[in-house]
């Protein structure tokens, strides 16, 4: 099915025209936009609905995202920012406000709540610009791209995630973005979808990540197990080298996925991490799921998963491969309710719905 955004008054759109030309920030009528319903572990502990209900307005630049955040009344007034154009260095500042923390060079949801963040018809696209979110709960990020991020050379952003996510941080949905870098580390670039230090309750869905030597992670370290309850879903990781993603601790649901060209390694559970791994489609690969890189064994239930060209390592002290026939080793129960689409279709429902400029189409079952 296809949601659309909704249409506004001739007047509003006239507004928003000369908004564009002179990246201003513009008020818009209070409405929702339609970003349908969070889904998987964003659903749970109270849910996760962004900015529903609060006004909505539009940014040109990353200076007006910034004002929109810190121009409300409180920093947990709900807001939904429609996002227009290309948001780089050039106009991304540091914006004071009652509450809000922002910075140069990033895209800063710190210390907030009841946000969404969502681009306009195609997508917005942040361009060598990171998106950070701490401290923060009731966030939802949508139709957008962020490509290019890096932690060395120049410019930097974000410590080089395209989207990073840290401390304290609760009820995140991040959902058809489009998520590429053009290397690895030794290019400048790091992950594409971070999680740390106590972050829980977030859903990645409908959403591409490539051209990566790092997917993401949840879990800075061995030792940072305070992470967990994060559902990926209907998302497409193409040409990344490992992290598809890494887990230390907690809890992940990963299902529906397909996987192109994992290099080295993909699901890599690790230091106790559980993940339960349904009906996702691998696809020229190697090592796709197991623990990896560490002694510190994490597990994984499986089912209805399909295998096409994948390649396993043979198993050593740090590398214990799940294949060539993998097997559950531990059992996860989830708390909600949900349709897996069968893994022969996968390939073909990701590819019409994931990224940003999809119409936020989602599967209706059928390959």
């Amino acid at each position: 099915m296809k949601r659309a955004l909704p249409l506004r008054l001739h007047a509003a759109l006239a507004t928003m025209a000369l908004a564009a030309a002179t990246g201003t920030l513009v008020s818009m009528p209070e409405a929702s936009a339609a970003t349908g319903s969070a889904t998987g572990y964003a659903a749970q502990n109270g849910g996760t609905t962004g900015g529903a209900g609060g006004r909505t307005v539009r940014a040109t630049t990353g200076t007006a995202i910034h004002q929109a955040l810190c121009g409300r009344a409180s920093t947990s007034t709900p807001i939904i920012i429609e996002v227009a154009g290309t948001i780089n260095h050039a106009n991304t500042k540091k914006v004071s406000g009652s509450g809000c923390d922002t910075a140069d060079g990033v895209i800063e949801l710190k210390k907030v709540s009841n946000v969404t963040v969502v681009g306009v018809g195609s997508g917005a696209v942040f361009d060598q610009l990171g998106i950070h979110i701490r401290e923060s709960k009731n966030i939802i990020i949508q139709n957008v791209t962020v490509r290019n991020v890096k932690k060395s050379g120049s410019p930097t952003s974000n410590g080089g995630d395209a989207i990073g996510i840290e401390r304290n941080v609760r009820n995140v949905w991040i959902d058809h973005t489009t998520l590429e870098a053009s290397g690895g580390e030794s290019e400048g670039f790091d992950g594409l979808f971070d999680l740390k230090d106590n972050t829980q309750y977030v859903t990645l869905s409908y959403s591409v990540l490539r051209n990566s030597g790092r997917g993401g992670l949840v879990g800075n370290s061995e030792s940072d197990r305070s992470n967990g309850y994060i559902t990926y879903h209907h998302n497409r990781y193409e040409n990344i080298d490992s992290r598809a993603p890494l887990l230390r601790g907690g809890i992940a649901h990963i299902y529906n996925n397909h996987y192109v060209r994992l290099n080295e390694s993909g699901i890599n559970s690790r230091a106790g991490a559980r993940a339960k791994v349904d009906n996702n489609y691998f696809e020229d690969s190697k090592d796709v799921l197991g623990t990896f890189y560490t002694d510190q064994a994490g597990y994984w239930q499986v089912g209805g998963n399909i295998f096409d060209n994948v390649t396993w390592s043979s198993p050593g002290s740090e590398n214990r491969p799940a294949g060539p026939d993998p097997k559950s080793n531990t059992t996860v129960t989830l708390p909600y309710s949900f349709t897996a689409d069968a893994a022969g279709c996968v390939p073909a429902i990701v590819n019409r719905t994931a990224g940003a400029g999809k119409g936020l189409q989602v599967s209706d079952g059928k390959c």
